[in-house]
């Protein structure tokens, strides 16, 4: 332990003399999936022969083709770097780069268009961009988004970090993840989709709010959060319709838990959680 000490001790005294100034590991910006909010997406890391350690490539469609010119915002706020097409140099094609707090960047690569330019500010879940197949001359690659995290500016490819989304570290080596790339909603409807409208609600506080909503014929419960928005914090809804397993979404989130949607032809339970402060129904809306 005293060696370690005493080696370490070197290492920042030969940065003070040489002005060196080494990146050291801090606590990451609180980075959202690159998509819109409620959006679904499959990312893999070892689908590709020219991905380094914690690369993740991103699609959704059932097609080659079907996620060309879908949106791509921003992981988390800060100041592009790069927004331009990288030619021969590399396959990132066209490419976006984010300077975040701490010496973090993200990568956002192969994109059909840049909605952004270098020095501009950017908070999180803006609009940079389209996810496209741009890479260097005659490498013919298929629509995705590959989109990586790195803890300083060199040190290529030790400084990948591991993507964090909403607090959770993603699946390697392929996983799902829906986008809590959000900002508060007014409206529970917006979380829900087209054709939901709101039945009951259930205030929790002031921390948060469940609401159940209705569309003929699915329910829909959502759980939004008044205090600590944009912070992960424990957040959940369920749905139990009579008769049937009880469908959570329960996690640490910054805005809201659901949407848990179930065909309900019949009584129901519902409820949710957030701050501490829960809220659980007895079976109704029968």
């Amino acid at each position: 332990m005293r060696l370690r000490s005493v080696l370490m001790a070197g290492v920042l005294a030969l940065g003070t003399v040489f002005g060196l100034s080494p990146v050291t590991a801090s606590a990451a910006p609180a980075f959202q999936l690159p998509f819109p909010c409620g959006q679904t997406w499959n990312g893999d890391s070892d689908n590709s022969s020219a991905h380094e350690s914690y690369e993740i490539d991103f699609n959704r469609g059932s097609t080659a083709d079907a996620d060309r010119y879908d949106t791509v915002v921003a992981a988390a706020a800060g100041t592009v770097r790069t927004a331009a097409n990288q030619g021969s140099a590399n396959g990132y094609g066209n490419l976006v780069k984010i300077e975040h707090a701490d010496s973090y960047f993200t990568y956002y690569a192969h994109l059909s268009t840049m909605a952004v330019v270098e020095g501009q500010v950017v908070s999180r879940g803006q609009t940079i961009g389209t996810v496209g197949n741009t890479s260097k001359p005659g490498n013919g690659i298929s629509p995705h988004l590959h989109y990586e995290v790195r803890l300083g500016a060199t040190g290529y490819p030790g400084n990948i970090q591991r993507a964090v989304f909403n607090s959770t570290t993603f699946g390697y080596p392929n996983a799902n993840v829906t986008s809590r790339n959000c900002s508060t909603p007014e409206d529970p409807a917006e979380v829900c989709g087209s054709g939901y409208y709101a039945i009951d609600t259930a205030r929790l506080g002031t921390v948060g709010a469940v609401d159940l909503l209705w569309n003929g014929t699915n329910n829909c419960v959502v759980t939004l959060k008044f205090a600590d928005v944009g912070t992960a914090t424990a957040t959940s809804a369920y749905l139990e319709p009579k008769d049937v397993a009880r469908k959570t979404d329960s996690g640490s989130y910054g805005y809201y838990a659901g949407p848990v949607i179930a065909a309900a032809p019949t009584c129901i339970k519902w409820g949710g959680s957030a701050g501490g402060v829960a809220y659980n129904s007895p079976s109704e809306h029968c």
